[in-house]
C-alpha cells in the first residue's frame, strides 16, 4: 500500500509539473506573440508578402500542385482551425520515443506564422507564439488566402521564395504551365531545399517527389494509375 501511495504521489507531482510548465510556456509564448505583432501587425506582414515581386496567386498555379502541397504538408488543412490535434499528438509520441525533438506536427497555417515572424529555432516558446499567430491568421483570412500566402513565403532553394519564381527558375515556365511531373517535384522541395532542389541533386529531388506522389495517392488526389504515370515520366526524363 505504501508503494502504491508513493507511486500515486509521484504521478500527481509529474502531472502538476507538466501543467505548470505548459502554463509557463504558453505565457512566454503569448508575450513573444504580442511583441512580434506590436513590432509589425499581421495585416502589414501579409501586405509585405503580397507586395513581393513574383507573388503568385492561386489561380496562376495548377490544381495538381496545390493538391500536392496539401497532401505532403497538411492533408487536413481544410478541416482544422489552424492547429491539427491529431498531428500534434502523433508528433509528441514520436518525440517521446526518440527522446528528442524530431517532429513538430505543424499545419500549413503554423508554418506560415513561423515564416512571417519567427526563425527556425526549435524552442517551445517559439512554437507557442506561432500557435497564437496561426489562430489569428485563421480568424482574419480564408483558407485560400492562407494557402496562397504560404506558397509565397517558403524557400524553394536557389534564392526562390515564391512558387512562381521557382517554376520560372527551375523549369523555365510560368507556374500555370507546370506539368504534373513539375508540379509534384516542386511541391517536395521546401521540405529541405539544400537537398531536394533539382540543381543540388536530381536523384534526391525525385526520391522526395515519390514521397509526394504516395501522399497524393493516399489522400485521394491521385489514383494509383495516375501516380504511376508521373513516376514513369520521371524514369523517361532520366
Amino acid at each position: 500500500m505504501k508503494v502504491i501511495r508513493i507511486f500515486k504521489s509521484v504521478v500527481l507531482f509529474a502531472i502538476c509539473v507538466m501543467l505548470l510548465t505548459g502554463f509557463t510556456v504558453a505565457g512566454q509564448g503569448y508575450a513573444r506573440y504580442r511583441e512580434a505583432i506590436e513590432t509589425m501587425s499581421l495585416e502589414d506582414k501579409v501586405d509585405s508578402i503580397r507586395a513581393k515581386e513574383g507573388y503568385t496567386r492561386l489561380e496562376e498555379l495548377p490544381q495538381v500542385y496545390l493538391n500536392a502541397v496539401i497532401s505532403v504538408e497538411d492533408h487536413r488543412f481544410y478541416r482544422h482551425f489552424g492547429l491539427d490535434p491529431i498531428a500534434i499528438t502523433r508528433a509528441v509520441l514520436h518525440d517521446i520515443q526518440a527522446g528528442r525533438y524530431v517532429e513538430g506536427g505543424s499545419t500549413i497555417t503554423q508554418q506560415l506564422a513561423k515564416n512571417l515572424y519567427f526563425t527556425q529555432e526549435k524552442e517551445l516558446t517559439r512554437k507557442a507564439a506561432e500557435v497564437f499567430v496561426a489562430l489569428e491568421l485563421e480568424k482574419k483570412y480564408s483558407k485560400e488566402e492562407i494557402l496562397e500566402l504560404y506558397v509565397n513565403s517558403i524557400y524553394f532553394g536557389d534564392g526562390y521564395y515564391t512558387a512562381g519564381d521557382a517554376s520560372r527558375g527551375y523549369f523555365g515556365k510560368e507556374p500555370v504551365e507546370m506539368s504534373q511531373y513539375e508540379s509534384t517535384l516542386l511541391a517536395g522541395i521546401p521540405n529541405a531545399p539544400s537537398r531536394y532542389a533539382p540543381t543540388k541533386s536530381q536523384e534526391l529531388a525525385e526520391k522526395r517527389q515519390m514521397q509526394v506522389l504516395r501522399r497524393m495517392e493516399a489522400c485521394g488526389y491521385f489514383s494509383q494509375e495516375e501516380a504511376e504515370t508521373v513516376a514513369a515520366q520521371m524514369v523517361a526524363l532520366q
